[in-house]
């Protein structure tokens, strides 16, 4: 069926003995897995999505030839043989896709001009962190030896809930985590801060922080091997067509499964009847009924809007009326500066740098929280993404949602602004470390944190939710594995997505696996999953239509 056309479900009633009907808001990565795994287990599911494309942050837009590719950086499980890959193989997101792989994670270079690289090869990172600074021996080859025992571990948790998993299942992940049971515990115990602030190099103290690009502040190790060890395996790459071409597929694969899509279909309200979920009203006024209703959208949207706050629990209040509020619990909003060059980058650099900026530096970023920049040559990642000849250059930094959304509602003229004022720091910033790059700029397109607020609904402009090994974490683990991703005294619903799964694509993805299981448990059907068939070669053209995110650039 075409995505932006679907069934007659304005009446209740359905034929008996036809296919169970499910609703689901969001047309995010979250919300068509579980469209795709729902189809494939023989429901009949219809999606309702405010915006005019898939993916929700996993986007991109255009502007004059130029795709400014929003989301993925690195994408676990594109390397073949682990429960993450086939995920991904069973919503076709990796159909007909090269994939890139970087020797490399990231560089981080300080205001002086010296630099480090953090290699996905621990032999290769041993030799260059310690020629950099020999002092520091023993806390090198400690984290190197670390990331070889991670190299090792195939571990990817994505297929099943703890709660549905068999005795068989859940003896096969208690061997493969019990030899590395003090690993795991002692890299989860050791915050990155306090590993970090232990090397003597003053470079090194502030480069390992930024392993990820930016400082996720509360993070421990483990994070960083294990994405460093999985990069290292080339199961962290980079799909061709990046974050909408993502999309896009699982897209496709959800529309082959008879699927329907339809777009700027705004849910206004979860129809709620008797203590039972029974559809939808879109803000049309059109009413949708179904026999579940799953929401796959911003989390306190769906609670206190969709819901108006009449289904919560102690964990639910935990998570949406204490954590939220607190600091380092939510990841921040991200400005983006994508910069359009005529010609390439320095094919020689790095394809990820984080500049560490001085304090007169940072001053000059509009809401900046980090004294840091990420500078990314995209170009590098995937074909397509710039005209022949040219390049793209994503320039990112974390931001404060409140600054921007203020500002945007109370003085538009001051709001765009501080664009232009992005832009000019970015432009400069280039033209200093790439002496006569900012004589090739022809696009700088900015989004801040109310950006991405507008046009996802994402609370506080967070494109990644919750961060993982936060007090958040342990709340939504028991959401998933006791709630079964449901909310106290309201049947026939379901919450998915990174609001329920935590922050990272492959766990949104894995939500819609989990809520289809659980669905399918209660109905007593089947669950059902194979591997799309795949098809052409990717190309450019799938992408579809892309909308300008502004009417007018920033420069």
């Amino acid at each position: 069926m075409s995505r932006d056309t679907g069934p007659d479900w304005s009446t209740r009633d359905r034929p008996p003995g036809s296919a169970p009907r499910v609703i689901i808001i969001g047309a995010g990565v979250g919300g068509m897995a579980t469209g795709c795994y729902a189809q494939m287990s023989g429901m009949e599911t219809r999606i309702f999505e405010k915006h005019v494309l898939p993916g929700g942050c996993c986007t991109a837009w255009s502007r004059e030839g130029y795709i400014f590719d929003y989301c993925i950086e690195w994408l676990v499980g594109t390397g073949a043989g682990n429960d993450a890959n086939q995920v991904w193989r069973e919503l076709g997101a990796l159909d007909g896709k090269t994939i890139m792989n970087f020797e490399q994670f990231n560089r981080i270079t300080d205001e002086h001009g010296r630099s480090v690289t953090f290699y996905n090869d621990p032999d290769r990172l041993e030799r260059h962190l310690l020629e950099i600074s020999p002092a520091d021996g023993p806390l090198i080859r400690s984290f190197c030896r670390d990331l070889r025992r991670f190299i090792d571990i195939n571990l990817y948790p994505f297929l099943k809930p703890s709660s549905l998993q068999t005795p068989r299942e859940k003896l096969r992940t208690l061997l493969t985590v019990l030899p590395a049971f003090r690993l795991f515990w002692r890299t989860a115990a050791t915050q990155m801060h306090t590993f970090a602030d232990r090397f003597q190099d003053p470079l090194l103290r502030r480069a390992f922080r930024n392993i990820f690009f930016q400082d996720h502040e509360i993070f421990p190790l483990l994070p960083y091997l294990f994405n460093m060890a999985s990069a290292y395996n080339n199961n962290a790459g980079f799909p061709q067509g990046g974050s909408l071409g993502l999309s896009r597929s699982i897209e496709e694969r959800y529309t082959s499964l008879g699927g329907v899509i339809t777009y700027r279909a705004r849910a206004e309200r979860i129809l709620v009847e008797d203590g039972r979920a029974v559809g939808v009203e879109l803000r049309n006024g059109s009413r949708h009924y179904a026999d579940h209703v799953v929401s796959a959208c911003d989390g306190y949207t769906t609670i206190y809007g969709l819901l108006d706050g009449r289904y919560t629990s102690p964990r639910i209040d935990k998570l949406y009326n204490d954590l939220l509020k607190r600091p380092s619990i939510l990841y921040p909003g991200v400005v983006s500066a994508f910069v359009g060059v005529d010609g390439d980058f320095d094919p020689g650099d790095a394809h990820s740098t984080t500049y560490l900026l001085s304090d007169q530096e940072s001053a000059e970023l509009p809401g900046v929280l980090q004294n840091s920049l990420v500078v990314q040559d995209r170009s590098r990642y995937s074909d397509g993404f710039a005209p022949p000849g040219k390049s793209v250059i994503h320039c990112t930094y974390f931001s404060d949602f409140g600054y921007w959304q203020s500002l945007r509602g109370s003085d538009r003229k001051a709001y765009w602004a501080r664009k232009h004022q992005v832009a000019d720091f970015v432009r400069e910033f280039l033209e200093r470390r790439y002496p006569g790059l900012g004589g090739r700029i022809e696009q700088v397109d900015v989004a801040s944190p109310a950006t991405t607020k507008r046009y996802t609904g994402n609370f506080n402009g967070s494109i990644l939710a919750w961060k993982a090994f936060s007090e958040a974490e342990d709340v939504v683990t028991k959401v998933i594995n006791k709630d079964r991703m449901r909310l106290p005294g309201l049947h026939g619903f379901s919450m998915a997505g990174q609001w329920v799964g935590m922050g990272g694509l492959i766990r949104a993805a894995s939500t819609g696996r989990f809520v289809t299981q659980y669905l399918c448990e209660e109905l007593g059907i089947a669950f059902k999953a194979w591997e799309s068939p795949g098809g052409r070669a990717w190309h450019r053209d799938q992408l579809g239509h892309l909308p300008q995110l502004e009417k007018w650039p920033v420069r």
